[in-house]
C-alpha cells in the first residue's frame, strides 16, 4: 500500500499537462487578464480533467476538451465573485525578455482593452485571433450559432479598434 495519500495521476494525464499548460494558461491569461485568475481557472479544468481523464483520452481530442473546457468555466464564473487573496500583478515567465517595460506596457494595454468587451466577446476574441480558430469551430467551443460569433466578432472588433489604449497601437511609427 502508497504512503501517499493521493492515488497517482491518470495515465498520460502528468504528460499532457507538462507539454500544454503553458499554452492553455496562455489563453486563460488572456480571458481573465490576472495571472492569479488565469492559474486559478487552468487549475479548475485540470482538476475537473484529472477525474475524466479516461474519457477525455477516449474521445480523442484532450486538448480540445481542456479548451472548450477553459472557455466554458471561464463564461460561467460571473455567477461567482471570487472574493479571497488578489495576487500581485504578473504575467507567465514564457513570453520571454526584451524591452520589458514595452512589453508590458503593450500586454497591460490589451488586458485592459479586453477587459472593456463582454465576457462572450472576450472569448469569441480569444478563440478567433489568438487560438486561431474558425467561425463555426468557434461555436461550437462556445455553444452558440456561427451568426452569433460572426455579431459578437464584428462588435468586439468594432470596440477594440476604438479603444484609446489600443489607439497607441496604430499611432506608432513602424520601423522595419
Amino acid at each position: 500500500m502508497s504512503d501517499s495519500p493521493h492515488p497517482p495521476p491518470p495515465e498520460g494525464f502528468a504528460e499532457f499537462v507538462a507539454a500544454r499548460s503553458g499554452a492553455l494558461l496562455r489563453s486563460a491569461w488572456l480571458l481573465t487578464g490576472d495571472a492569479g485568475r488565469a492559474e486559478d481557472l487552468l487549475q479548475t479544468v485540470l482538476a475537473v480533467a484529472w477525474r475524466r481523464w479516461p474519457g477525455i483520452v477516449h474521445g480523442g481530442h484532450p486538448e480540445a476538451y481542456l479548451r472548450r473546457a477553459l472557455f466554458t468555466t471561464y463564461a460561467s464564473w460571473w455567477r461567482r465573485r471570487w472574493r479571497g487573496e488578489v495576487p500581485a500583478a504578473t504575467t507567465p515567465e514564457t513570453w520571454g525578455t526584451g524591452d520589458v517595460a514595452g512589453e508590458s506596457a503593450d500586454r497591460d494595454a490589451v488586458r485592459r482593452a479586453l477587459a472593456r468587451l463582454s465576457r462572450q466577446q472576450r472569448a469569441i476574441v480569444v478563440l478567433r485571433y489568438v487560438e486561431d480558430l474558425s467561425v463555426e469551430r468557434t461555436a461550437q467551443v462556445l455553444g452558440c450559432s456561427v451568426n452569433t460569433v460572426k455579431v459578437q466578432s464584428s462588435r468586439a472588433l468594432r470596440s477594440l479598434r476604438a479603444d484609446p489604449d489600443l489607439r497607441l497601437f496604430t499611432d506608432r511609427e513602424v520601423v522595419p
